[in-house]
């Protein structure tokens, strides 16, 4: 019987190189092994504009051009022997709440583009910096996250972290290293942090964190998600874990929720000393110890063994195949943004009813020179921008627009607007808020895909009203 190996493990379900390797033998699941096995073999130095097309699956002679969606929950065996030595060592789909063949060619793909060694796709952005955060984290450990990041993900660590016994420490992302440094606890088990900060379009200092996160021997988990691997590869500049909101730029088509929990097999958790539950034998599976079994894929392998399994938190197969769609077309749709933003933040900036434009490629933004390290070639199609005249000023501003939607959305094909601190941000205190660089004029302009032109009249008549 033909055997394959998928990525998607609750062993689970140890990669294939689909449709690529067929084996009449059990595959030799081994750390030396398993990355032979691991990726779909697309040309490593492809472009990224290559990589979003092919990497990830490569049709069979007679075989679909496009990644077919397998929708089916469940996989027919022979035997009831077949499903028991499966759930010894699974080595092919058995139950899709963590493993499905057209979600395992797109978590190839996602690895592909941001140079890591595996992939774990979630339900969405917000169950990936959960999930993220669990498979290092137990009640009674703590971990430091600077406080520029999104909304959402101050409430998941601040509130609901704090409820399952995990602290979070907050810290400035311009602090110095001494006194990041002096945040961080023997019990703290990673350092977190955005590329490009939602709203307050910050862009992280990846090198600066992962030096401090490396010198007390802990990861750095950074959420790429508005830069996308198109503009930045953080796992270059040192970081050990990325994750994405799908949802936003690479669907790019505000068609389904979803994320990605990218393994850049960088750090040794051996070496480490502080994640026995890596380098121990974990009793809810036989007794495997991940290091030893699955050398440097052994973060994203227990990420879906032990929490995929548990949580259930897996995109259907059809989510997976629109998710492939954005995808194929996210660098040029990435030129784009960038392109119509910086004419975006152009235009706003010689408004004289607005007080502050924030677009870090515009060369008066404080963190111009950070993102010509990290963005030289462009930071994302969101602007934040604070109108004169407080909150009132810019709901007014907000309902003029005709073009642009309001909508509770970013990095969208279209253009759209939010006010965060009605929003995304709405329960934050003040305290919170202001170190989140949010105010009551706050607008985030999420600009989209359709004739510039078009796109500045609409802004212009909406200034024209406030």
């Amino acid at each position: 019987m033909n055997k394959m190996c998928y990525n998607s493990i609750i062993f689970f379900i140890i990669k294939t190189q689909l449709a690529v390797h067929d084996f009449e033998q059990s595959c030799p699941c081994t750390a030396d092994t398993l990355e032979e096995f691991f990726m779909q073999p697309c040309n490593p130095n492809a472009k990224l504009e290559t990589k979003c097309l092919h990497a990830g699956y490569t049709p069979k002679n007679g075989g679909p051009g496009t990644v077919p969606i397998v929708q089916s929950t469940t996989y027919r065996f022979d035997s009831t022997e077949k499903v028991a030595e499966l759930f010894d060592m699974p080595m092919e789909p058995m139950y899709s709440r963590f493993a499905n063949p057209t979600c395992d060619a797109v978590e190839q793909k996602i690895a592909a583009l941001e140079g890591g060694v595996g992939a774990m796709l979630t339900s969405s952005g917000q169950a990936a910096s959960l999930l993220s955060v669990l498979n290092l984290c137990s009640a009674g450990d703590s971990i430091v996250s600077v406080s520029t990041i999104y909304g959402g993900t101050v409430n998941l660590f601040g509130v609901t972290l704090k409820r399952f016994g995990i602290e979070c420490i907050w810290v400035d992302p311009l602090a110095d290293e001494e006194t990041i440094s002096q945040a961080i606890k023997p019990n703290t088990k990673l350092i977190f942090g955005e590329t490009i900060a939602n709203p307050a379009l910050t862009v992280f200092d990846i090198e600066k964190f992962a030096k401090i996160a490396h010198a007390h021997q802990i990861p750095l988990i950074v959420d790429n998600t508005f830069a996308t691997p198109i503009l930045c590869r953080p796992i270059e500049f040192g970081a050990d874990i990325v994750i994405h909101s799908t949802t936003k730029y690479m669907d790019g088509h505000a068609l389904q929720c979803g994320g990605v929990i990218v393994d850049g097999g960088t750090f040794d958790w051996e070496k480490s000393g502080k994640f026995p539950d890596f380098t121990e034998p974990d009793e809810s599976y036989h007794g495997v110890v991940y290091t030893r079994e699955f050398g440097k894929m052994a973060y994203i392998i227990k990420a879906r063994m032990q929490l995929m399994r548990d949580f259930g938190c897996y995109p259907a197969a059809h989510s997976a195949f629109l998710l492939n769609l954005g995808l194929e077309t996210l660098p040029v749709r990435m030129k784009q943004y960038c392109e119509n933003a910086m004419a975006v933040a152009k235009m706003l900036k010689q408004s004289d009813k607005i007080a502050s434009v924030t677009y870090p490629n515009l060369p008066d933004d404080p963190y111009h020179e950070m993102a010509k390290k990290y963005l030289p070639n462009g930071t994302c199609g969101v602007i934040s921008i604070s109108i004169k005249g407080g909150r009132e000023a810019a709901v007014r501003f907000m309902d003029a627009l005709q073009l642009a939607s309001i909508e509770v959305h970013v990095a969208d094909i279209r253009t759209c607007v939010l006010h965060p601190a009605s929003a995304t941000h709405r329960q934050l205190t003040e305290e919170q808020l202001k170190a989140a660089g949010i105010d009551g004029g706050l607008i985030r302009i999420s600009v989209g895909l359709e004739n510039i032109e078009d796109i500045l009249a609409d802004l212009q008549q909406a200034l024209e009203r406030v």
